[in-house]
């Protein structure tokens, strides 16, 4: 007998290349944008040009005569229960008598060409009584304010948190008023999708989406089908950032494909999917900072006010977020907080990357920043000072039972290289609005700016959040493959390889296949809250487990030894020798699938909002560099560096990337990511209008990843994606503060802010 030498590559910690990242940078990666079916008719939705209007009739008769058109649908033709939602059960798959916002659905057409379906949705007459529409959150509080629903006030939810002394009182006091505009997912890939019927009275639906089985159970009660009528498969996802959670043409394409007979294509355009899903909530808020001479803290109120638009979406949990950790990663004795979200006839808001906490930490890092002025400190050293470490309690009265190197972030970042001070004649490219020739260096001010914040990972307030895996290890053509099957999606954040990289760790095998992600296994939760390397990896690394131990009990039966483990695709001996090939073994596949939970959350008292609310906090610290044009108000953000503990790095390339991309997006809304909505009418739905940062908006990043496993978590994982989104957008507002002396209390931070 001899021994196994492991040299297996592609395993936890390595960085191996993404089976589907070549496909995508060729152009060869198929998007659900690209899906065909031979037989195929095309789908199109007739939206309210109106914000709020009863629909006093629809007339469909032009628009059945258009010659290729074969069915015009309305809301008297759902055949289940219309009405979809994430939480609450609000939304019309299609309008029923009232729209509430300006691109609300109100009928489909499907016909054999998608401009022929287009020319058919113009031709349906709908007689709108117009109303007066509720467009600021802050007048549908108002006792007298029309309700966007009849059957309830605009209130979604109201959150209070109270913690410490009722009253308290300080000897350095600070206070301001922050508002936060309404940021879009910006994916690029639009909403698009195929369902095919299958002939059986069922339809199997190909969709871009983040959360397979609840757009199951909502299409579900939309048809009037049980589930397995109704099958999902994840197609190709072009982006997603929160933005896939709402169902947006799923329902519709089935209604069609069920009517009609045949597979049916719907793929929106560009102005269309600014309507057909959800945006980050606009927010307002009211900070009040309390402390000691030193700069410690002693207290914090805060005022934060969501807009959900017309219906619930994910508010409510958006305004839990926006509360319990609206405070930053602080130790504050005494708390008094209210987070509220309404509903007005605003375009609905949901779910975002960074998921509230974004709004807040506007607020927060910029009141930190007034607070070190007012006392005469370092504004790195009072978040260092008061920032929070392992064992301390959070303003819900939560310990945090693992690594809050708030202190230590803040400093890294701070400790690295600045970017040379400008001297001399400049290159015009490396000013602020160069590339246009705008400016050759007059009123150019460099400003440097910090932020540190910390956001939950998983689901909060008791949802039983699991995934669930199914593991497959079997002989083919005489070597040891592992099939892995999940229904959590890939959206491009690389849950493929991980999945890979956990089977190849813990099974020892070289080939991985991960199956298609379908709706024919357990379901593996959203892919959002970055919980999926955490979650889904950890129900893979259990299923994986029990593979593990049915393979060694079978090795055990044939051979008669005990003890056995495995090493490199073989079979070892407790004295290291070779005692068999894994494949010998696998006479028989082995497989297993298991449904695994991380520990339990629960909701918070409704009373004093104290409660352990979240499974796992992230942390996150930006250093801005900014160059401001003062007479012409451009910005040239000249670096953007960053530090996070991200517990465990399974695939350091990977993580990087997060960071860097959910950098992009913090910056984004600092700068130029916004919805403008005035009278509940969208001004911008375009790419042309609505701007995000291009590769040469982008600074130079240096990135520094922490390593303090959470002791809790599969590997000692934390959630990356969503905190580098949170903590950059406020550093880069508060280095353009410091560049202009201006307060800027509104984001993102025009050129109008600057120069009046």
């Amino acid at each position: 007998m001899t021994t196994t030498e492991t040299s297996l590559k592609g395993r936890i910690g390595d960085s191996p290349l993404r089976p589907d990242g070549t496909l995508k940078v060729t152009g060869e990666f198929a998007y659900s944008s690209d899906l065909w079916h031979d037989d195929m008719v095309w789908g199109v939705t007739l939206r309210s040009p109106h914000p709020s209007a009863r629909i006093r009739s629809i007339d469909i008769t032009e628009a059945l005569r258009v010659p290729g058109v074969s069915a015009v649908l309305t809301a008297a033709d759902v055949p289940g229960e219309n009405a979809v939602g994430l939480e609450h059960l609000d939304t019309p798959a299609l309008a029923d008598g009232v729209v509430r916002y300006q691109g609300e659905p109100v009928a489909l057409v499907a016909a054999d060409h998608p401009e022929t379906a287009r020319r058919a949705a113009k031709r349906i007459a709908v007689d709108y009584e117009v109303l007066t529409p509720v467009t600021d959150p802050r007048r549908a509080l108002e006792p007298d304010a029309p309700w966007v629903h009849a059957s309830h006030d605009n209130l979604v939810r109201d959150l209070k948190i109270r913690r410490g002394d009722p009253a308290p009182t300080a000897p350095v006091v600070v206070a301001l008023d922050f508002e936060v505009g309404m940021q879009d997912q910006a994916f690029l890939g639009p909403e698009s999708g195929l369902a095919v019927p299958d002939g059986e009275g069922g339809v199997d639906l190909f969709v871009a989406t983040q959360w397979l089985h609840v757009d199951q159970s909502q299409v579900c009660r939309v048809l009037g089908l049980p589930p397995e009528q109704v099958r999902l498969t994840l197609a190709g996802v072009g982006g997603a950032f929160g933005g896939r959670e709402d169902l947006s043409m799923h329902v519709h394409a089935c209604l069609l494909a069920l009517h009609t007979g045949k597979p049916v294509k719907m793929s929106y355009a560009r102005d269309e999917s600014f309507f057909g899903h959800v945006h980050r909530h606009p927010a307002w808020l009211r900070y009040e900072f309390g402390a000691q001479p030193d700069g410690e803290l002693v207290y914090a109120k805060a005022d934060i006010l969501f807009d959900g638009g017309a219906y619930a979406s994910s508010t409510s949990a958006v305004v839990g977020n926006g509360g319990t950790l609206g405070l930053g990663p602080y130790r504050i004795p005494s708390v008094h907080v209210d987070a509220r979200g309404v509903y007005t006839n605003n375009p609905p808001c949901g779910a975002m990357r960074g998921f509230g906490c974004v709004q807040a930490a506007f607020a927060h890092e910029a009141l930190m920043d007034e607070l070190a002025d007012r006392v005469g400190m370092d504004r790195v050293e009072i978040r260092a000072l008061n920032g929070m470490v392992e064992g301390d309690h959070n303003i819900t009265g939560q310990v945090i039972d693992s690594a809050a190197p708030v202190a230590e972030l803040i400093r890294t970042v701070r400790d690295l290289p600045l970017p040379a001070d400008p001297v001399g004649e400049r290159d015009i490219r490396e000013l602020p609005g160069g590339a246009s020739n705008t400016t050759h260096g007059e009123g150019v001010v460099r400003g440097i700016g910090y932020a540190v914040t910390y956001k939950n990972v998983g689901f909060s307030e008791g949802f039983d959040d699991y995934s669930t895996a199914r593991v497959r290890l079997e002989a083919v053509n005489g070597e040891p493959v592992a099939t892995v099957q999940t229904a959590a999606a890939e959206v491009g954040q690389g849950l493929i390889t991980i999945e890979q990289q956990i089977c190849r760790t813990e099974l020892g095998v070289e080939q991985v296949v991960v199956h298609p992600k379908d709706t024919t296994v357990g379901s593996g939760g959203s892919t959002s809250a970055s919980r999926q390397t955490y979650v889904t990896g950890g129900a893979v690394k259990a299923a994986c487990e029990a593979v593990r131990t049915s393979v060694l009990r079978r090795a055990t039966a044939m051979l008669g030894i005990p003890e056995l483990r495995l090493d490199g695709e073989k079979i070892v001996a407790s004295g290291g020798d070779v005692v068999s090939s894994l494949v010998e073994v696998l006479a028989e596949p082995v497989e297993e699938t298991v449904e695994w939970h991380h520990r339990p959350t629960f909701p918070i008292d409704p009373e004093t909002g104290q409660g352990t609310a979240h499974v796992q906090y992230a942390f996150s610290a930006h250093r801005a560099v900014v160059d401001v044009d003062t007479e012409l108000g451009l910005v040239k953000v000249v670096a953007l560096d960053t530090a996070q503990d991200v517990g465990r790095a399974l695939n350091p390339d990977a993580v990087v990337g997060q960071i860097q991309g959910g950098s992009a997006q913090g910056m984004g809304l600092a700068l130029m990511e916004e919805i403008v909505v005035q009278d509940g009418i969208v001004q911008n739905p375009s790419f042309t209008d609505y701007l995000i940062p291009t590769i040469l908006d982008m600074p130079p990043m240096q990135v520094k990843v922490l390593e303090y496993a959470d002791p809790h978590a599969p590997y000692g994982v934390r959630g990356v994606g969503e905190p580098p989104t949170i903590s950059s957008g406020p550093a880069v507002a508060a280095a353009i503060r410091a560049a202009t002396g201006k307060a800027l209390r509104r984001v993102p931070i025009r050129p109008e802010h600057i120069t009046f």
